[in-house]
């Protein structure tokens, strides 16, 4: 079977300031866009050894509000003490703000922030095994 490659795509309201966000929070860098295709314009942001990929867009003709729930979750896995401590410091100094996990088991080993449209960002300070 051909793996996968994974794209979230998610509405936002600003591209810049969510791309902003994530490449200064996370390291995330800009791997495409497009702008007012069909009404849209995008950002695609990842990293090109990685099989995923996040899609930021804004719809210009009938715009979309982000609907994010608590458990809408992007779980990042950061095995590295001091590299997760200092994404966790990236991710706080981009504008994510620190919040409390719904469900208890992500605070354990890790930080959960939300961006300023209410997605969740976990950062995980495990190995994914």
């Amino acid at each position: 079977m051909t793996p996968f490659h994974l794209r979230i795509a998610r509405p936002v309201t600003d591209l810049q300031r969510s791309y902003e966000m994530y490449h200064r929070g996370l390291g995330l860098e800009k791997i495409g866009e497009f702008k007012d295709h069909q009404s849209f314009s995008g950002i695609m942001m990842g990293h090109s050894n990685f099989a995923w990929h996040l899609e930021f867009t804004v719809c210009h003709s009938h715009p979309v509000k982000p609907q994010p729930s608590a458990e809408d979750l992007l779980v990042l896995y950061l095995p590295d003490g001091e590299e997760w401590q200092r994404i966790c410091d990236n991710a706080a100094a981009a504008g994510f703000t620190c919040v409390a996990s719904f469900n208890p088991y992500w605070d354990v080993s890790g930080k959960t922030f939300s961006d300023r449209d209410g997605y969740r960002v976990v950062l995980q300070n495990r190995a994914w095994v």
